[in-house]
C-alpha cells in the first residue's frame, strides 16, 4: 500500500472553474505474491476542507504495467466518469503479470494526469 499527496490544482468544467485543495491523498493497495496479483484498488481519500469541496469532474484511473527497464507493456485504462466524486476509486481484476517491474496507478482529471502511485513487482 502507497499514498501520494494530491496537489492542488484548479480545471474547468462547463465554464465553472473547480478547485482542488490540499487535502487529499492518492492510494494504490497491491496484494499478491511474485507475478501475481489477487488484489488491486486506487482511490482518493481527502480530509478536512478538502473534503468539502466537489471534488474531481471527469475523472478516471488506469492501471499501467511496465518491465525492468521501465517500458510499459499494459494499460488497464479506466472508464472516464462525468459526475464530480470526493472518493473516486478503482478496482481492478487479479491477474497474473508476464514479467517483473512495476505497476502504477494514475488519476486523470478532465484528461490531466494529476498524480500516480507506484509498487514495484520482484521477486
Amino acid at each position: 500500500m502507497g499514498s501520494t499527496p494530491v496537489r492542488t490544482f484548479e480545471y474547468s468544467v462547463g465554464g465553472m472553474t473547480v478547485k482542488v485543495p490540499t487535502g487529499c491523498m492518492f492510494t494504490h493497495i497491491i496484494r499478491g505474491s511474485g507475478r501475481k496479483i489477487t488484489y488491486q484498488n486506487a482511490g482518493v481519500d481527502c480530509a478536512f476542507v478538502a473534503a468539502l469541496s466537489s471534488g474531481f469532474c471527469n475523472w478516471r484511473i488506469d492501471f499501467t504495467y511496465a518491465d525492468t527497464n521501465n517500458r510499459t507493456y499494459r494499460t488497464s485504462r479506466g472508464k472516464t466518469h462525468s459526475e464530480c466524486k470526493i472518493d473516486p476509486m478503482r478496482n481492478n481484476s487479479p491477474q497474473t503479470l508476464p514479467r517483473y517491474g512495476r505497476t502504477c496507478a494514475r488519476l486523470y482529471v478532465n484528461g490531466v494526469r494529476r498524480v500516480s502511485q507506484c509498487h514495484h513487482i520482484t521477486k
